[in-house]
């Protein structure tokens, strides 16, 4: 897979404020705001919480969270390529990917423009799997030679919606949403009328035959499969009442069954992307879905109106959320700013890398991803 840098800034660069404007010329593209952080001094880091007793073996004592790039406008989509030790992550409004190298902590453009690329995976072979959510409407597979293929763009002689989150299974199996979030709006790509009647979760086998394992969830989110590849988690963002992680029997035939609601996020909670570690829980991006209060309150900034403000405190919210094997909440990472997506990475897959809003972060766990 070529390496398609345009700019390479030392990460300590990133961090200050003066960078983003440097940044921003030397790639031809305006940036988000970039947001100075300052690491917890002290050991354990507060931000780490420990909701159940069983969560303690995963958080490391002398462990601390840590931004290594911002200046995003929505940062989503991780993968870790262990070959490289490269983060690659999606700054879809900016229609980018970047790329954060562990060997040298630079942080810079890997992909521009990107297809206004969401979500993207490390396939069994190091290759770089893409969910193009907006305009392109299609799963693309970069080669070790650069070479881009499409490996799917309609179903059933229609285009996909926009999709968003994908996985590769142990049979090279590739797994993705499909909801509309890509076309429903200009700021993540351009809007688009959608030609699926439905929004689906399909499985693209090795012989190129794609498949809509799931027809009934209203915009499906992020998805991952459990250690054993038994059960599929699936996240549904229009959930009821709540956003939700319904689980899923795999069969031997990649059929799917046993529908059964997992997690419901009834604290407001923006579930997103998640991945699954070694021993089973989910780590789950965490922040506030949006919903506003049922009356409105008084606003000391507009006096003499009334505004309606969100149900939860953002600053409460935004993070990750650690579920067990059982879908009780054991763990809570509070982070800075909301968080979409995660990905284990590091040479021992015990590095958390956290796609929050404008900046990536990350924490050394006593966990381990899954795949």
């Amino acid at each position: 897979m070529q390496d398609d840098t345009r700019a390479t800034l030392p990460r300590r660069s990133l961090l200050q404020a003066a960078a983003g404007t440097a940044f921003a010329a030397a790639t031809g593209s305006a940036l988000a705001q970039s947001f100075d952080f300052k690491p917890n001094q002290r050991y354990p880091d507060p931000a780490v919480m420990v909701l159940d007793p069983s969560f303690a073996k995963y958080r490391l004592y002398s462990s601390t969270l840590e931004q290594i790039g911002t200046g995003l406008r929505w940062a989503e989509g991780p993968a870790y390529f262990p070959e490289k030790g490269w983060l690659l992550v999606s700054d879809i409004p900016n229609n980018r990917i970047m790329k954060y190298d562990e060997k040298d902590g630079s942080f810079s453009v890997f992909r521009n423009p990107s297809n206004f690329a969401n979500g993207n995976v490390c396939d069994r072979q190091g290759r770089l799997v893409t969910c193009e959510h907006s305009v392109t409407r299609r799963i693309t597979r970069t080669e070790r030679d650069g070479k881009v293929t499409v490996l799917a763009d309609s179903f059933e002689g229609k285009r996909l919606n926009a999709p968003n989150d994908i996985v590769v299974k142990s049979d090279d199996s590739i797994w993705f949403t499909d909801p509309l979030f890509g076309i429903n709006g200009e700021w993540e790509g351009s809007k688009a009328k959608p030609e699926q009647a439905t929004t689906n979760v399909y499985r693209l086998g090795t012989d190129g035959k794609l498949s809509a394992v799931l027809t009934d969830l209203v915009n499906p989110n992020g998805l991952a499969f459990s250690p054993d590849e038994k059960k599929l988690y699936v996240v549904e963002w229009k959930g009821t009442p709540n956003r939700s992680i319904w689980r899923y029997d795999v069969n031997p035939d990649g059929s799917l069954s046993g529908k059964m609601k997992f997690i419901d996020a009834a604290d407001q909670g923006a579930l997103d992307g998640f991945k699954v570690d070694r021993d089973g829980n989910l780590w789950c991006g965490w922040g506030s879905n949006g919903a506003l209060a049922a009356e409105p309150v008084d606003n000391p900034l507009l006096p003499g109106r009334k505004v309606y403000p969100l149900k939860g405190r953002s600053e409460d919210l935004d993070g990750v959320m650690v579920f067990n094997p059982e879908g009780k909440a054991i763990g809570f990472i509070r982070l800075p700013e909301r968080c979409p997506n995660l990905v284990f990475g590091g040479p021992k897959r015990n590095r958390l890398y956290m796609t929050s809003s404008h900046s990536v972060y990350a924490l050394y766990v006593e966990a381990h991803g899954a795949v």
